[in-house]
């Protein structure tokens, strides 16, 4: 049975499912509606420089909300090179330990909207904890902010069985927030653990939610 977290709880992967290996990462929301979302940009040439945002500030009431996973690779804490960050212009790291399953530009339709697997055996041992974040991409452009989400859940589950072992739905008022640290997968002890965070940001970009683990 799958176990339903709180904000802040953790639990040991490797106890609730022994032989575990790999994991999926499933992120849902509920889809928007309406409008085209306007085409990415690449970040990786202004990442730990300047915002990737625009300082225009347009009103789009009814866009499309894009959520956005990305997957932080950590050594002792920070993160120490760019393709550690597992995005969607970078679905794969080069370990081959976490692969981004690919971009949902809406969140429309059940399920998972985005996913991550992470092949924890294959994770080199100089990574100490992988975290997953969610920015809503061009947020401030375009007047958006995770109080227009509902039902934002993070939930992890055996690849070998598609067996659910937990579940953090995201329940606090995150109005005014444009991107979310959801939880953390981290080794403690030759374990692997699960930290459910639930902490909104006011980052607009991914670069800008970088700069929290590289100490710039």
């Amino acid at each position: 049975m799958s176990i339903s977290l709180q904000k802040g709880q953790k639990v040991s992967l490797s106890k609730e499912s022994a032989g575990l290996s790999r994991v999926i990462v499933g992120l849902g929301w509920d889809e928007a509606q309406q409008a085209q979302p306007q085409q990415k940009q690449g970040f990786f040439s202004g990442l730990f420089g300047g915002s990737n945002t625009s300082g225009n500030m347009q009103s789009v009431g009814g866009d499309t909300i894009d959520c956005d996973a990305s997957a932080f690779m950590l050594q002792n804490g920070r993160l120490v090179n760019k393709n550690d960050i597992i995005y969607y212009g970078n679905l794969r790291h080069a370990t081959g330990s976490v692969v981004h399953m690919g971009d949902n530009l809406t969140g429309a339709g059940e399920g998972d909207d985005e996913q991550i697997v992470v092949d924890l055996s294959q994770v080199p041992p100089q990574y100490d904890r992988i975290v997953v974040t969610v920015n809503i991409y061009h947020a401030m452009q375009k007047n958006q902010h995770f109080g227009m989400i509902r039902n934002a859940f993070i939930r992890l589950v055996d690849a070998r069985n598609n067996k659910e072992i937990c579940r953090y739905n995201l329940t606090d008022n995150y109005a005014g927030i444009t991107a979310m640290v959801f939880g953390e997968i981290y080794r403690h002890n030759n374990e692997w653990k699960f930290n459910a965070i639930g902490q909104g940001t006011n980052d607009g970009s991914i670069s800008d939610l970088a700069r929290r683990y590289t100490g710039m």
